[in-house]
């Protein structure tokens, strides 16, 4: 049964197969995919207009509504296959849950609060250590995402999942003492590597001289005079 809160994809099944099939479809706008599970565990292949999926996916809900061959079935996301240079999806993998049973699945970590923490205004930089966590939750219970407050973080800190209160219904699957959701560390400064100066003596035709030779006689060293400095021969005459 669907329900008006989660968000309902209308997806078309898909007798085609085969790679020239799926070419054809993709550059007709429609986006493959297979949904999982059921009561009888069969999987269905169905194809969904591009923009339609997008708009469902940016809403960032974990549960949604799939409408396919007249029936509707609470999915979540199992997997995507994004083009490996083009921003769009090739594949999509669903999963039909049951709403009375618990799963596991992953739900993103959004961090708030950053620019209030003590450590970020003392010159600290934030990492975000952890972005995905493991989670146990009924369909209906699982987030969008886990929202985490940062703003209490002092410098050189860290936040482990343990200081984190789980959603009503969720249960965390990583190990609590483990798992590092952000840390504030302390900025290093790079030290530039000092450059020595190497005297090279130079002959009358600016070629450098061999190792150990000695320049004739005239001849300048490779320290040229310095700007605003008349040469040896220019100051004899100027005087």
């Amino acid at each position: 049964m669907a329900d008006s809160k989660r968000p309902t994809l209308d997806v078309e099944d898909r007798p085609e197969r085969g790679t020239r099939a799926a070419k054809r479809l993709r550059r007709e706008g429609y986006v493959l995919g297979v949904v999982y599970g059921g009561t009888d565990g069969d999987s269905t292949s169905f194809k969904v207009n591009s923009r339609a999926l997008r708009q469902v996916l940016v809403g960032g809900q974990a549960l949604i509504d799939l409408k396919v061959g007249g029936k509707t079935r609470p999915v979540i996301v199992k997997d995507q296959h994004p083009h490996p240079v083009r921003d769009e999806l090739l594949h999509i993998d669903l999963l039909e849950v049951r709403l009375d049973e618990k799963i596991q699945t992953q739900v993103s970590v959004h961090l708030e609060g950053a620019e209030e923490a003590p450590g970020i205004k003392e010159g600290g930089v934030l990492e975000h250590v952890t972005h995905d966590l493991n989670i146990e939750a009924l369909p209906t219970d699982i987030p969008d995402y886990i929202q985490v407050d940062v703003s209490g973080l002092e410098i050189a800190a860290t936040m482990h999942l343990s200081e984190i209160t789980a959603p009503a219904g969720v249960t965390f699957l990583d190990d609590l003492d483990e798992t590092i959701i952000a840390t504030v560390v302390v900025p290093t400064e790079v030290e530039e590597p000092e450059i020595e100066e190497e005297t090279v003596l130079v002959g009358e035709d600016g070629e450098p001289l061999e190792e150990g030779a000695e320049p004739a006689e005239g001849e300048e060293g490779a320290e040229p005079a310095a700007e605003g400095e008349a040469a040896p021969e220019e100051a004899e005459g100027s005087e």
